[in-house]
């Protein structure tokens, strides 16, 4: 027989891959407890009839676990057999299948949940809050202490990719001792690309184009590609966009609507009011013209994210009383701190801020000189 402690059926669902392994594995984990076979079925090379014949008695009365992953990408055959074997479910045998997302399988999810499956979801984690709770989690679960600073520093450096997020947070744990911060974080992870890029946006947005350009050539020079430089600097010119629209609110109910991490939006609000709505666009257009050139729409890649530097610091820089008093409206605002007089202008630019993925991608010869794309001069640019 199964052991009690672990349903016959478990189903888990969701597109996180991290988190379907440690869900499979954790569901095996608890079955230990028995003389338990573990069978995985592949869908890529499946057979129709294959099911069947695993789940049939062993010679020795062993018990089984059928494991079926990416039922979302398999064929009509093994679906079939999936219900058939649930239409008849054997006290022996144990079934722990695993969906991504989608409509295809759908009629097993549900057959499943109708026989009372345990059901572990594993939602996708995309944003940079997501991946926050995510550091902070696998902390907690280690009983180790990590601070706020160390957190922000450990998604900037690794957050791309949710594998690596989990490795440097496990390396962290098992090569560390007492409370984990940023500077612990930079002497282990300090070097990766990310992080260098991050390093560049924060001096380029703060308006130290000096120290941009110095940590720009470093990085160069060690071998960092300029693309995910330029996609740093984007990234972070639409955080400021984005709180500076937002209007007022706690940090967390900001970072929950607008799905970022409480510390990016306390970040964006620090550097947000040295910024005017026209330097931010005119920031934006510079670093969507320099994420066309070095993408392959320019000569010179590293010239190219060097203007868009000393672009952005001087639209910083040009901030004054007679270019914001402008963008302030009588009364309490509506928009942030850009004020109800004028949220045509901080609409386009949020256009502006979208529109430059689709820029870079326009097909243009290698050898032809892009001037920056222009703000857009109506709502019709959405």
């Amino acid at each position: 027989m199964t052991d009690p402690a672990v349903p016959p059926f478990v189903l888990v669902t969701g597109p996180e891959g991290v988190l379907v392994e440690r869900a499979v594995a954790g569901v095996l984990v608890a079955g230990k407890g028995a003389d338990v076979e573990v069978i995985r079925i592949d869908p890529a090379t499946y057979e129709s009839g294959a099911l069947q014949m695993h789940a049939s008695p062993s010679l020795f009365g062993d018990a089984k676990t059928i494991v079926v992953r990416d039922l979302h990408e398999s064929s009509d055959e093994l679906q079939l057999d999936l219900l058939s074997l649930l239409a008849a479910p054997d006290p022996d045998l144990g079934l722990v299948v695993a969906h991504g997302g989608g409509m295809k399988g759908k009629k097993v999810l549900d057959t499943m949940k109708k026989a009372g499956a345990r059901v572990i979801e594993c939602p996708a984690i995309k944003t940079d809050r997501d991946k926050t709770d995510f550091v902070m989690k696998e902390f907690s679960a280690a009983r180790r202490k990590i601070t706020s600073e160390g957190v922000r520093a450990l998604v900037e450096a690794v957050g791309k990719d949710v594998r690596e997020l989990a490795a440097a947070c496990s390396q962290l744990v098992s090569d560390t001792e007492g409370t984990i911060d940023d500077a612990v974080v930079d002497t282990y992870h300090g070097g990766k690309v990310e992080a260098t890029g991050f390093r560049v946006a924060d001096a380029t947005v703060a308006g130290q184009s000096g120290e941009a350009l110095r940590l720009l050539r470093h990085a160069i020079a060690t071998g960092v590609d300029p693309v995910p430089i330029v996609a740093v600097i984007a990234s972070q010119l639409r955080q400021l966009i984005k709180v500076g629209a937002a209007g007022r609110g706690s940090s967390a109910q900001l970072a929950k609507s607008l799905g970022m991490a409480p510390w990016q939006v306390d970040k964006a609000r620090r550097a947000v009011g040295h910024w005017s709505a026209d330097g931010l666009a005119v920031a934006v257009q510079a670093v969507a013209a320099a994420d066309f050139e070095v993408k392959g729409g320019g000569r010179d890649p590293v010239y190219a994210v060097e203007r868009a530097i000393l672009t952005i610091s001087r639209a910083r820089a040009a901030r004054c009383d007679d270019a914001v008093r402008p963008l302030r409206g009588p009364g309490p605002t509506a928009y942030g701190r850009f004020g109800r007089a004028h949220p045509p202008l901080v609409t386009l630019t949020l256009a502006c801020a979208l529109r430059s993925c689709a820029h870079a991608c326009t097909t243009q010869s290698r050898s032809r000189r892009v001037s920056p794309r222009p703000v857009p001069s109506s709502f019709a640019a959405l």
